[in-house]
């Protein structure tokens, strides 16, 4: 299969990882319709349903310069399309990481996208929260708190900002459904896939920032790399400080990067105090570890979503160039 600007792929698969079988009894039946011009029928909501999945989609190309993939987890809310095109269409990390010669996954975390969701309350226990166009103006730092407006000529943006503000709107048509409290069942499903891909660098983007950053501890033989971009946590110090510090001294590669006013943002000054302090101490311990403030570089405007600022292609550069020079991907291509 021959794509443009020189990417030639042997293949593009997916997989489900991860689920089991869960029972409903004693529930009401119910009639719907389910087909056009068809009359309701009886649904019975009882019997076997598989729940807790992952799904992962593969791009394998002819001839990859790298031995291991990159696997890309997306952030709160969201799923996999974050990492493709642009809202405004420009190619995406997937397209851009291909281009450099790595193989990629893209991954739909539990509960989202075409992993699929559960019932609530049978399964979930709580019913699934949805992100406001209002809420995601400021948290996703593209414009100040109360600077959105549903007429987008209304709209007040950050000064400067490098998110397209004009497909704003197109993003927010990415967003989905999330369920609280489902950080065990999702990090159980990223273990099984790690199991199955084996050794690969993890790019995580805020809450999947968060999970690399985990699964980064959990996973320290097969994950050669971590690159969290805006993790919207890190994990806390274990009971069993020993093991702690076991574990810090033997974790890959961490590669963080932050975008502008972080500082200036209440719930993420608070997200950075904390992954701050686990760089700090797994880099006491002997990790490798490097933060990327580009603010305090000098590069202004970026928002929460680097993958998709104006300069995603320039930041998707620094990351595969960072990667490129570990020595744990050097080794894997020695033997």
């Amino acid at each position: 299969m021959n794509l443009p600007q020189g990417i030639q792929l042997r293949s593009i698969g997916s997989f489900l990882v991860g689920g089991a079988i869960r029972s409903l009894r004693g529930l009401p039946p119910r009639q719907a319709r389910l087909a056009q011009g068809a009359e309701p029928r009886a649904i019975d909501p009882n019997g076997d349903l598989m729940t807790g999945q992952l799904y992962a989609q593969v791009f394998e190309l002819a001839q990859p310069r790298w031995p291991v993939p990159v696997v890309f987890w997306h952030g709160g809310g969201m799923t996999g399309v974050n990492w493709e095109t642009t809202p405004d269409g420009r190619p995406g990390w997937l397209w851009l990481f291909l281009q450099a010669g790595f193989n990629v996954i893209v991954c739909d975390a539990f509960e989202r996208g075409r992993a699929s969701w559960s019932p609530y309350p049978e399964i979930y226990a709580q019913e699934p929260i949805f992100r406001t166009l209002d809420e995601g103006w400021s948290l996703f730092r593209i414009g100040p708190e109360g600077g959105y407006a549903s007429e987008p000529a209304r709209r007040r943006a950050h000064p400067g900002t490098r998110f397209p503000v004009r497909a704003y709107d197109a993003f927010a048509q990415q967003w989905v459904a999330r369920w609280p409290g489902h950080e065990a069942p999702t990090l159980a499903a990223y273990d099984r896939l790690l199991g199955r891909v084996g050794a690969c660098v993890l790019v995580g983007h805020s809450q999947g920032g968060g999970f690399a950053l985990a699964a980064a501890r959990r996973h320290a033989q097969s994950v050669l790399a971590t690159v969290a971009l805006e993790p919207s946590g890190a994990p806390t110090a274990e009971v069993d400080v020993d093991v702690a510090i076991e574990v810090d001294a033997g974790l890959p590669a961490h590669l963080l990067v932050w975008g502008d006013r972080v500082l200036e943002h209440p719930q993420w000054r608070r997200y950075r105090e904390v992954v701050d302090a686990y760089a700090r101490r797994i880099a006491s311990r002997g990790t490798a570890t490097l933060t990327v403030d580009l603010a305090a570089e000098g590069v202004f405007g970026n928002s929460h979503f680097l993958m998709m600022d104006d300069n995603s292609a320039e930041l998707a550069l620094r990351v595969q160039q960072w990667i490129a020079a570990l020595p744990a991907l050097q080794a894997v291509e020695r033997r």
